[in-house]
This record gives C-alpha cells, structure tokens and sequence, in this order.
C-alpha cells in the first residue's frame, strides 16, 4: 500500500506490507545509487515478509527516492530522522519496530527507537566514502588526482554519478559506522558467501548494489525474509 509520512522537512512516501498489527519491519535502503539498484529486491522481501504475517515499511528519507527536497540540501541527519519518523505512528500503536537495513542504509537507523537492527552486508561510512571519491576520480579530467581530504576543496556541492551532494554530508558520512551489539539491543549481520567481513550468517547471492542496472533475487528475497522472520521471532517480536 502507498503511504506517507511526516518529516521535518515536509511529507515523504512510504511503502507499507503485511499486517497492520504486531511486529514490523522498518527497510532502510542504501544511499544513492545503490538505493536504485537493490529497492526491487527490498520490495521483494517485504512481500516475502507479508506472506509470513510480518508487515514492513519501505520509507523514502528526504534527498532520496521520490523525495521532493534536493539532495545537496540534506545532511546525515536529515536521512536518520526520516527513519526515526517514520516508525513514529507504530510506536505510538505499541508495535515493536525492527531495522531492516541494506549496505549503507545501516548507516542511517542509528537514532530510530528500534528493537532490534538486522543488516545485509552493512558498510561504515568510510567505505561509502571510498567508493564516491572512486566514482569520482574517474570521471575528473585526465591527470587530475583527488587527494585524501577532496571534498572539503570546496562549499559547493560536488557532484558524484549525477547526485549533487554537500561536502558536510560527505564530512559526516566519513565518521559514521553502523549499529553494533556493543550498541545495546538485538543485532543480526547477514552477508553473502563471498563477503570476508564478519557475519552472524552468510547466504548465497549475488551483490545486486553493484549491477550496472536495477535488478533482483527471487531466491535471495525468500532466503533473507525467512532469516529476518525468524529473528524477529527470537527477538520476542
């Protein structure tokens, strides 16, 4: 069901799944282009989670999706107070709300009051830096050498792969890491069998987030929504 829902910065879209009592999932995407590449296979799995009687939120968070405010307008903050908006209205019904994060995206519920955070192949903010300034590097004229500190050469926005982004979202973004169990609370990490990075589980897949295009894994969906149902079962959810 299309849905929406009140941010500091005016309405955003927000996709809803599944029941509309007990338990949900709150499905935070990957930043940027990512977010383009992987939202199939999160509609995939929030539908996969409807099917077993656990309802899910898919939010667009200003500057991203189908939002109306410019990205070179938004910070990390603006981004992690969408998600803590979004689940607002559940709290308040007394449903108990769990992050559903991919890539980058575990970057971004920090501040929500969850229950619980599981993460797909989730990145700190360093990586996702790494990647931009490679995105970067290669479309700068030729000879041209980005050094450590590139986007702070500048108060402009820069722009990475089409998105005009401010360089206080990039200074932010470098600090930022994801949500652990040090943290406090259930915490869940799922990466795919070729990720080396330390994992609860590793499933078998394949990394949509870097496909030239949009695409998505019927089998990979299934595989994740039952690992995810599962959890928020254990979880006391």
């Amino acid at each position: 069901m299309i849905d929406s829902y009140e941010t500091r910065r005016g309405r955003e879209a927000m996709l809803r799944f599944g029941p509309a009592s007990g338990p949900v999932a709150v499905v935070t995407l990957p930043l940027f282009e990512e977010a383009n590449r992987v939202r199939a296979l999160a509609v995939a799995i929030c539908r996969a989670l409807a099917r077993r009687g656990v309802g899910s939120l898919l939010p667009d968070v200003p500057g991203q999706g189908e939002s109306l405010v410019p990205l070179e307008q938004c910070g990390i903050g603006d981004f992690s107070d969408g998600i803590a908006d979004a689940i607002k209205l559940e709290r308040a019904d007394g449903r108990r709300c769990y992050g559903v994060s991919i890539r980058s995206g575990a970057l971004l519920d920090t501040t929500a009051a969850l229950d619980g955070r599981w993460q797909l192949a989730p990145q700190d903010g360093a990586s996702v830096l790494r990647g931009l300034k490679r995105i970067k590097q290669a479309a700068a004229r030729a000879g041209t050498v980005l050094g450590d500190r590139w986007y702070l050469d500048t108060d402009a926005p820069i722009e990475i792969a089409g998105n005009r982004i401010a360089p206080g979202l990039l200074t932010d973004l470098s600090r930022r890491i994801p949500w652990t169990a040090a943290d406090g609370g259930f915490v869940r990490t799922v990466r795919l069998a070729t990720d080396p990075m330390p994992a609860d589980r590793r499933v078998p897949g394949a990394p949509l987030w870097r496909r030239a295009e949009p695409d998505s894994d019927p089998a990979l969906a299934t595989l994740l929504a039952d690992d995810i149902a599962d959890w928020i079962t254990t979880c006391g959810g």
